[in-house]
């Protein structure tokens, strides 16, 4: 015969015991891990699409290919004297922000218009819900990349001018002194320029989540970098074209890289890129509050 097989015990009841392991109360680490996985998500996005090295590359070579071309067209025998010259060598060698402006405008659009042009938008909300988390995130990343790439554009360029500009004549004995960051003049223009084109690329970043659309975003853009300047120069009104220098983003933002004669400028540099921070980042923070309201 066979045995009877002894009746499994029962547990007593009660609530599912946890996992082994700390609470997550006791690690703000945790809290945090939404934004981190946000911040990386962002970062893998961006560095695994061909466009963005593309144009942070061309940001940089931009930058530094028009700056070394003005400061070599430019020479003290083209003066009377060296000193009447009165050139700004700073501001002469970061000319190629005027340039490498437009490409961070591209990227900082791309980096949301591409995912709208795409669908892709619906999936990272899906996976990330908190909307702010993920344009905080966005701006972080493009935020860093810009600024790596315009760091570099500006030294580079300000190396290249250092070198150059003694032979063209501004020499220290003609009241020109070697470029160089321990100047505070100079170190303030390129820092500021660094962070000027920070400004462009969430500027490019807002109008890509106001608009949804690249190439609306790119266009519109582009036009209040190069079409208002223009106009400024096309107005017959003195005043207008003053008006337009002081409160338009660009020039007004592009006034930090100058070292001279600041009382003459129609707005100083650091107010000037206070002008273009107000634009770029009300533009972000208009287009966030959209973004969190209306459907992807």
């Amino acid at each position: 015969m066979r045995r009877a097989r002894p009746a499994l015990r029962a547990h007593p009841a009660g609530p599912a015991p946890h996992p082994a392991g700390p609470s997550p109360r006791a690690h703000p680490a945790l809290r945090t891990q939404p934004a981190l996985r946000a911040l990386h998500a962002e970062w893998t996005k961006l560095r695994t699409l061909p466009s963005s090295w593309l144009l942070l590359a061309a940001t940089v070579v931009l930058t530094f290919a028009v700056g070394t071309a003005a400061v070599s067209s430019v020479s003290t025998r083209e003066c009377v004297s060296a000193a009447a010259c009165h050139e700004d060598t700073v501001k002469l060698a970061l000319t190629g922000v005027w340039l490498g402006q437009a490409t961070v405008l591209v990227l900082g659009a791309l980096s949301m218009g591409a995912e709208y042009g795409t669908g892709t938008v619906r999936t990272t909300l899906t996976a990330i819900p908190r909307r702010a988390t993920v344009l905080a995130s966005k701006a972080a990343v493009l935020a860093a990349a810009t600024g790596i790439a315009a760091g570099t554009a500006v030294l580079v360029s300000l190396a290249t001018a250092r070198w150059i500009l003694p032979g063209n004549g501004f020499t220290p004995e003609a009241g020109y002194p070697l470029l160089s960051l321990t100047d505070a003049p100079t170190l303030r223009a390129a820092f500021g320029s660094t962070l000027c084109l920070i400004l462009i690329a969430f500027l490019g970043l807002g109008l890509a989540v106001l608009l949804r659309d690249s190439a609306a975003a790119i266009t519109t853009g582009l036009g209040v970098l190069y079409v208002v300047p223009l106009m400024s120069d096309l107005l017959g009104s003195p005043t207008w074209k003053d008006r337009l220098e002081r409160w338009a983003p660009i020039p007004a933002g592009l006034a930090i890289r100058a070292t001279k004669d600041l009382a003459r400028l129609p707005i100083g540099p650091w107010p000037g890129l206070g002008v273009l921070a107000a634009y770029a980042l009300g533009v972000l923070l208009v287009g966030g509050a959209i973004f969190a309201r209306r459907d992807a």
